[in-house]
């Protein structure tokens, strides 16, 4: 019983004990209602008795003999008896009865109309649990009726925080057994279990004579499927479908857009795909039909296998609903199930990018070959990386078996090897002079004039395409302005070589024995290569990547004060690909290295260094598909000679088709005249040990273009926003239940506009939700305006509209769950509602 109910019968109960005179009052409460309470009533001038059927001689003995002279008030929790067999009838002729009606009281206390009384009086036993009363009080509803009254009766029971029958049905549905549920079972109890179901018709159309929940979950999975799809659903799904598909569609996209809800939605949804076939059924339809659907993940599983079957006939120009391969990829990642898939359309989509390289044609000339691939032609390799890297997540990826062969001859075939090819006879022919800045001008170039601190990251195998994916992430960083420059590593391009023609050196050459020389020292670990960088700075010193990665920020601060050059050696991709046993690793490990490298910059702002460049020493070619023993170069003679999977330095050239040779002096402009011989394509030299998948030496572009990327960073707070949406179609009226929408992401994402997510839907001006839930992920970098153009579609409740009343679009950002738009329109929907009939 509530608060106010109790202190309403105190209060009268003690104005009628007011008076000096003696009184007893009898109060019969037929229906018990009061029993739970009769104990925290207290009385000013009297006391309660608690009268049971079997002590009514005890009572009338104690009140006329024990004790004449006490107020007392005696509560019956039961019906008053009749008159012969009630043994206190005498007592109660000079004394007075006490009658609480709870129905009565409650809607005082609630401020409900007297008409809606009875309503109270039907479910008066609802009322009999002081806690449920309490809850119910709790809601603090303000304007009643017979719906409302019910609706707030099932939320207490179903323990909802709002009066909401939309809420109810989600927990009810959600929340224990669908078969046999403890919320039916409740609302049985009290005999709110038809209530319910009328209101279930009322809300989303679902009729039947003998209701259950299993079907009511069909009518909603069923009837939305039908409004999203381009084609009429088989019969056996028909008959399940409800004419209010404009309020499902909007209860079942808030339940798959809340963070509460979803993972009940999944479930709800596989019961409902199994349960009624869907293998069956979307097998019968055509892909194109259903290629918006997001409410059921197996959807997902025939959309993916429509696009492998594309790509593996090469049908490019193959499109879904209008959307190009690459677009559908994109669209269903962001879709509901689209985390769950995320990799395979990923994986879909890079294939896409490498099966369109089998139309590739190289340049002819070193300068606008590598021209072209700084441009665009890196990107090949950076799809052909993010193929298998995902590729690899997968815990089960025979489905794209024979795609990822398909992608693996045509990225080798059509694309690497012709592009080694063409760059490796210019390469030969300009004898190196490709007109791109060399490694050993590194330090010249880019560190000797530096004006303040600079931090040198030379990250072991971080060739260009990968550093092209590290500026973009130094880029969306507000506080970080990058930019990129290009260098060609020294040859052959390996570790040894390319670290020390990156330091600081007058001369640097190759001993007889064909060990790398700087200024005539060995320099080949940390501390040598510290006291080559010392002799040109003093205030200097090399440090260890890992050494430093978990240190706190005052220990770097340490480190770093008082120095103007650090060289700090990282070293996470070349250390995994160069092992046998996780070359297969190594498009994991780049993506490693970009996260470290971009988190160690920002550790090191933190000790006050705000200038950094990242290299490395040289690049590396990676194949998933090991070469045949056939295909590897042999019958060179090793003696003499510095051997490598893709390089020999020797006296004498390798004689050998598809070698590419220049000597020692024209790479480093000395008079060396040492031969290097390297594989024109993607082969490797026949030699013992090591992996065949992972390897760098040679003269490839993806072995000696290595990135240069100047940093700068801003340890002052800089001020980022969301960038923001807005409505180009200029409409102020509704008139179909069904409506599209265009808007524009009015900023390009950059650095300092920040991408988010958006939830549109539309609302009365009471707040009541009445169209769909749409998600956008504003994401989009085009410059163009044009194409961050995208359009929504909003399906409206059916119920009726008010034309005088107002009612809202309104965008929130999901991240930071603020408003940011409220457009309002007029609903002129003459035919809402099934043109007024309840059909």
């Amino acid at each position: 019983m509530a608060e106010l109910n109790l202190k309403q019968i105190t209060d009268k109960l003690n104005a009628e004990f007011a008076s000096d005179v003696r009184k007893l009052i009898f109060w019969y409460d037929a229906g018990a209602e009061f029993s739970s309470d009769i104990e925290s009533i207290e009385l000013e001038n009297a006391k309660v008795l608690k009268l049971e059927r079997d002590n009514q001689f005890y009572i009338k003995y104690f009140l006329e003999r024990e004790d004449t002279t006490t107020n007392y008030l005696i509560y019956a929790p039961f019906p008053k008896p009749a008159l012969k067999e009630n043994h206190l009838a005498d007592t109660i002729r000079y004394s007075k009865e006490f009658f609480a009606d709870r129905a009565s009281l409650l809607a005082v206390d609630l401020g409900i109309d007297e008409k809606y009384k009875p309503v109270l009086q039907h479910y008066i036993k609802f009322f009999g649990s002081k806690e449920r009363t309490q809850k119910f009080y709790e809601l603090e509803i303000e304007n009643f009726n017979k719906s409302i009254i019910e609706i707030a009766l099932m939320g207490v029971l179903c323990k909802t925080k709002i009066v909401s029958f939309e809420e109810i049905v989600r927990t009810v549905i959600t929340d224990g057994d669908i078969e046999d549920n403890n919320y039916l079972t409740e609302f049985e109890k009290f005999d709110l279990l038809k209530p319910f179901w009328k209101m279930c018709e009322e809300t989303f159309g679902y009729t039947d004579v003998s209701p259950t929940l299993n079907k009511l979950v069909y009518a909603l999975f069923v009837t939305y499927t039908s409004k999203v799809i381009r084609t009429e659903l088989p019969q056996s799904w028909k008959n399940y479908c409800s004419y209010k598909s404009g309020n499902i569609i909007a209860f079942l996209d808030s339940m798959m857009n809340s963070l509460i809800f979803k993972e009940n939605f999944d479930v709800l949804s596989d019961m409902v795909y199994s349960t009624l076939n869907g293998d069956t059924i979307f097998d019968k339809l055509n892909v194109n039909d259903y290629s918006d659907l997001e409410i059921f993940k197996k959807t997902d599983i025939f959309i993916l296998k429509w696009l492998i079957d594309r790509l593996e006939g090469e049908d490019t120009a193959a499109k879904l609903n209008g959307h190009s391969i690459p677009e559908l990829c994109r669209m269903r990642r962001k879709m509901h199930f689209g985390q769950m898939y995320f990799s395979h359309y990923y994986i879909l989509e890079n294939a896409y990018h490498l099966i369109m390289a089998a139309r590739f044609e190289p340049q002819k000339s070193s300068l606008d070959i590598w021209k072209s691939y700084v441009a665009k032609d890196h990107i090949v390799d950076q799809k052909y990386r993010y193929f298998y890297y995902h590729y690899d997540q997968l815990a089960n990826n025979s489905p794209y078996e024979n795609l990822r062969d398909l992608v693996e001859n045509i990225y080798t075939n059509r694309y690497l090897d012709p592009l080694s090819v063409a760059w490796n006879r210019a390469f030969s022919e300009c004898k190196g002079d490709t007109g791109l800045i060399k490694q050993h001008e590194f330090y010249n170039k880019f560190v000797r004039h530096a004006k303040e601190r600079v931090v040198v990251i030379i990250s072991d195998a971080l060739r260009f395409e990968v550093g092209q994916t590290l500026l973009k992430r130094l880029i969306s960083d507000e506080k970080c302005n990058a930019s990129m420059n290009v260098m060609q590593s020294v040859l052959p391009s390996y570790t040894r070589f390319g670290m020390s023609a990156l330091l600081p050196h007058k001369e640097l050459s190759m001993s007889e024995d064909y060990k790398v020389l700087v200024d005539g020292k060995v320099c080949d670990d940390l501390k040598t290569r510290e006291q080559v960088l010392q002799g040109f700075i003093p205030n200097s010193r090399t440090v260890q990547f890992d050494d430093i990665k978990t240190m706190k920020i005052a220990d770097l601060k340490e480190i770093f004060t008082g120095q103007e050059v650090v060289y700090v050696y990282h070293n996470q991709i070349d250390a995994r690909g160069d092992k046998l046993n996780t070359e297969n690793e190594v498009f994991s490990a780049c993506e490693e290295a970009i996260e470290e490298i971009h988190t160690m910059i920002k550790r090191l702002t933190s000790a006050n260094n705000t200038r950094f460049i990242i290299t490395a020493d040289h690049g590396f070619l990676y194949k998933r598909d090991k070469l045949a023993e056939s295909d590897k170069i042999g019958g060179f003679d090793k003696k003499d000679a510095f051997v490598g999977r893709r390089y020999v330095v020797a006296r004498e050239a390798v004689t050998a088709e598809g070698i590419g040779t220049v000597t020692l002096g024209d790479i480093l402009g000395n008079h060396d005249e040492r031969i290097i011989s390297v594989p024109i394509g993607s082969d490797i030299f026949k030699v013992a040990g090591g992996g065949q998948n992972f390897v760098h030496g040679g003269s490839s572009l993806q072995e000696i273009l290595i990135p240069v990327i100047d940093v700068k960073t801003n340890k002052a707070h800089t001020e980022t926003k969301a960038v923001s949406i807005a409505l180009v179609s200029l409409i102020h009226k509704i008139t179909n239940l069904t409506t599209n929408l265009d808007f524009i992401q009015t900023d390009a994402v950059t650095d300092v506009n920040k991408e988010t997510t958006y939830k549109l839907f539309f609302i009365s001006g009471d707040n009541e939700k009445i169209s769909n839930d749409n998600i956008y992920v504003a994401d989009k970098k085009d410059e163009d305006a044009s194409k961050r153009v995208f359009r929504l579609k909003f399906t409206f409740k059916n119920k009726k509209y008010d034309k005088t009343r107002k009612y809202y679009l309104v965008a929130y950002d999901e991240k930071n769950v603020l408003e940011v738009l409220r457009h309002e329109v007029q609903m002129d929907l003459a035919f809402a509602d099934d043109f007024g009939f309840n059909l």
